[in-house]
């Protein structure tokens, strides 16, 4: 008599997060199954290149692989991958942008000192790069300290690099209110940044 296949049995949610933190290998090839078109769709609606999508959804499993003991299903499954995966995209447009931007900010501020002091990172010293890194963190404490209006409409022009129009529909605004927003973050930053550059010379 022929005996009937031996199939597992089907996880149940609690019994499917256990064997996650157990870190068996079934469970995970799971996940990835049911939740990587998911995953990878979610950071291609931020980064808009299917390679950045694919390598930022694999660094999300990767992060569930390695914290999932951590997780107390206080929240969804769904719900804590998605949040990484957010937090991984935006992670990666902020590292892109601001390479651009700081090599950017002398068109920006229509001047040459600001960009004269950062160096191309091919050519420098450690200290130069100490140097580096220490004006973009002030550059990144100045934008903190703007008004949060302006400091919203700055953030999603130059980093997520959305248009006027796609700024003011984010802010429930009019195109006229993100032009004077962006000219007076324009301005406090000049200030800012000029107070701290002419202080440390």
């Amino acid at each position: 008599m022929n005996q009937p296949p031996n199939r597992q049995q089907p996880y149940t949610t609690s019994s499917f997060i256990e064997a996650l933190q157990r870190q068996e290998p079934r469970a995970f090839e799971r996940l990835v199954n049911e939740y990587k078109d998911q995953m990878v769709n979610t950071c291609y609606g931020f980064l808009q290149n299917t390679e950045d999508a694919e390598d930022v959804a694999q660094e999300v499993f990767m992060e569930v692989f390695k914290s999932i003991h951590k997780f107390r299903a206080e929240a969804k499954l769904s719900t804590w991958m998605y949040r990484i995966a957010v937090n991984k995209s935006l992670n990666l447009i902020k590292k892109k942008k601001r390479k651009q931007w700081i090599g950017s900010l002398q068109n920006f501020f229509g001047g040459e000192e600001v960009a004269k002091q950062v160096p191309d990172n091919q050519q420098v010293s450690p200290q130069q790069q100490i140097e580096q890194a220490e004006r973009r963190k002030v550059l990144q404490q100045a934008i903190e300290q703007l008004p949060n209006s302006q400091k919203i409409a700055f953030t999603l022009h130059k980093y997520e690099d959305l248009s006027y129009k796609e700024i003011a529909e984010v802010m429930d605004t009019s195109l006229s209110a993100v032009e004077s927003l962006l000219h007076r973050a324009k301005k406090n930053l000049q200030k800012k940044l000029h107070h701290y550059y002419h202080s440390n010379r």
